[in-house]
């Protein structure tokens, strides 16, 4: 599955199209989050998600 959110590789400005809106370089995949089992903050991610559905 591809990542939504891509980073501009000259600007680094996030965006969701391939090439940067603000200077037109390429967007490439930005790398997943950390994922650690005592995440601190995953109970109100979740709840988030739940709300969100």
């Amino acid at each position: 599955m591809r990542s939504k959110i891509l980073r501009c590789t000259a600007c680094g400005r996030y965006t969701l199209k391939d090439a940067c809106p603000l200077c037109g370089a390429p967007a490439v995949i930005t790398k997943p989050a950390r994922f650690s089992p005592d995440d601190p903050y995953g109970k109100y991610r979740r709840a988030l998600a739940q709300e969100a559905k």
